[in-house]
């Protein structure tokens, strides 16, 4: 296939960047969407031009690093996979592909299509995990009986990898299907409950804090995230900081 490609180049946050135009031919249509970009900047190597910049790990749809907007969409027109596993057949001979880094206040451009992530983590460390008792006398997990309905929601809400599709997707940049995956996968599970109050409190507060926008009920969230990730979650999480709230 041959293809034209329109990616967004910014050297910096603080650049102004705009899109430039990048012709590429024969690719292959078993490639992923990330080895077509390598082979671009292999080529740009071999011309003595600025590779671009662009995010990856795993490459196996684990990691949550490959995250861009392509022709709008994050991570592209597939559904329910990651950009590393969007692969050149779901695009024709000649297309033009529009790429472009994820776009919200909270998630600043590093360079190119990068941009800083890292505000998913200041939440998660808000209240984003489970405190354990090492004094010796700890309970074995397995030991705890756990109804199979409510282990099977936690692990659907823990299958999140914080790629950012969903603030990137929605109109207002809300982080809430993360935030609400994040501390479903806690409030669903025995171990916990004990540091639900402050867990909800605390990261929808460090959700508010690094800027991004409320939910509004859309619905693009969940259509856009690679791992099915449901609103459920955000009902459930909207009940937990209404309860904590009234606890305090």
């Amino acid at each position: 296939m041959n293809l034209n490609l329109k990616i967004w180049r910014q050297k910096n946050s603080n650049d102004k960047g705009g899109m430039q135009s990048y012709q590429i031919s024969d690719v292959s249509p078993d490639m992923s969407f990330l080895e077509m970009l390598d082979v671009l900047n292999q080529q740009l190597n071999d011309k003595g031009e600025e590779p671009i910049a662009f995010d990856h790990d795993c490459r196996e749809g684990i990691c949550g690093m490959c995250s861009l907007q392509i022709n709008g969409e994050p991570h592209g027109p597939d559904r329910g996979v990651t950009t590393c596993q969007l692969h050149m057949r779901k695009f024709n001979d000649g297309d033009t592909i529009y790429i472009e880094p994820f776009r919200a206040k909270a998630f600043p451009v590093i360079k190119d299509l990068v941009v800083d992530r890292s505000a998913f983590d200041r939440i998660q460390h808000a209240g984003g995990f489970v405190s354990v008792n090492t004094s010796g006398n700890t309970q074995d997990a397995n030991a705890i009986p756990i109804p199979k309905d409510d282990a099977d929601k936690a692990f659907d809400a823990a299958t999140c990898i914080g790629c950012g599709a969903c603030v990137a997707s929605c109109k207002n940049a809300s982080a809430m299907l993360y935030v609400s995956a994040k501390v479903s996968q806690f409030a669903l599970l025995p171990q916990g409950k004990v540091e639900a109050k402050d867990r909800v409190l605390n990261m929808v507060k460090a959700m508010d804090d690094e800027g991004f926008g409320n939910c509004t009920n859309t619905g693009a969230c969940e259509v856009e995230c690679p791992k099915g990730i449901s609103l459920e979650n955000i009902a459930r999480m909207n009940r937990e900081y209404l309860s904590a709230s009234l606890k305090k």
